[in-house]
């Protein structure tokens, strides 16, 4: 499933779930005892846990989510709620302490502005104060929901590739960009994050791996633009998930995940989930782990495996 289409189911059952809610506390399943926080930050997206939470509103679908132990959310919708839902989520997760992870900031998908300076993909026609524009307007409205829910981060998707240049103009104009993005960025301290996309179900995508964005955030050289390490696309494009880890941990700040193959769950693909994020704990990592993948199992039993996946995975301090 691509980050289109995923953005867009998420975003459509959340919003279901909201007009249909109405209090449903007291009818909340209790899917794991006591509600034992996790030792590592993961936060579930409100796609997950629909069959425990049907008909729930927002605000208890957060409750039940914190009763699981989780203390995060992840809404790659956020942007286009609407702003009395964005209001409910922030209001809920702050009576509960929770912590709000990445939202869509700019989507790249269907133009190479950033690559080529090409908002329009049918025209050669370079136009590099629309592409300006674009970004400047993406950025300042991410700006204010990032106040409006209290979030720290958010994800760039950095345009598809344009094959009308070699690589290194590609490179200079995305640093170009992502410099320009910066600037507004550190107005408020919203922090871009870059997420690299796999080759499979992303293709045409210019940023494929860690390497490429660790090499845009050094020449952007702003606190504001780092990377966001989706281990699922980095399995399937590279591998080798904790080296990379290593070479660019001073640029990542932000981790999602989903096994391979599948984007589902830790421990129902090829992925050692256990050992990866027992790395990043030990490496001082307390930030926000994105639960950005579906389910193996939609019913109130998959439910419970997804927690107990987790349960399983999460790392000891």
């Amino acid at each position: 499933m691509d980050r289109r289409s995923f953005t867009k189911t998420a975003l459509t059952a959340a919003v279901g779930a909201s007009v249909l809610g109405t209090s449903t506390a007291s009818a909340k399943a209790k899917l794991s005892e006591g509600g034992k926080a996790f030792n590592s930050k993961f936060a579930p997206n409100l796609d997950q846990f629909k069959a425990s939470t049907e008909g729930f509103s927002l605000s208890d679908k957060l409750k039940f989510m914190y009763d699981q132990g989780f203390r995060a959310l992840e809404d790659n919708g956020m942007k286009w709620r609407p702003i009395e839902e964005q209001n409910e989520i922030a209001k809920t997760m702050e009576q509960l302490g929770m912590e709000m992870g990445v939202f869509c900031a700019m989507l790249g998908y269907g133009n190479m502005g950033m690559t080529g300076f090409r908002m329009d993909r049918s025209s050669m026609n370079r136009d590099k104060q629309a592409v300006r524009d674009w970004i400047k307007k993406e950025m300042e409205g991410a700006i204010e929901v990032g106040k409006r829910v209290n979030a720290k981060w958010a994800t760039v998707v950095t345009c598809e590739e344009d094959d009308t240049l070699e690589p290194e103009y590609q490179m200079a104009n995305v640093i170009e960009c992502m410099k320009y993005a910066a600037e507004i960025a550190e107005r408020t301290g919203l922090i871009m994050v870059m997420e690299p996309l796999n080759i499979k179900n992303h293709w045409g995508m210019w940023m494929k791996r860690v390497p490429q964005a660790y090499a845009v955030c050094k020449g952007v050289g702003s606190p504001t633009c780092k990377i966001l390490d989706d281990l699922y696309h980095q399995q399937i494009t590279e591998g080798n998930l904790i080296m990379n880890i290593d070479e660019a941990w001073d640029e990542i700040a932000y981790f999602q995940q989903g096994d391979v193959p599948g984007r589902n769950e830790p421990t129902t693909g090829e992925i050692n989930y256990k050992n990866v994020f027992q790395h990043i704990w030990d490496k001082g990592y307390r930030g926000i782990l994105g639960m950005e993948h579906g389910q193996s199992d939609r019913t109130k039993e998959g439910d419970a495996k997804l927690i107990a996946a987790y349960r399983a995975v999460d790392s000891n301090p």
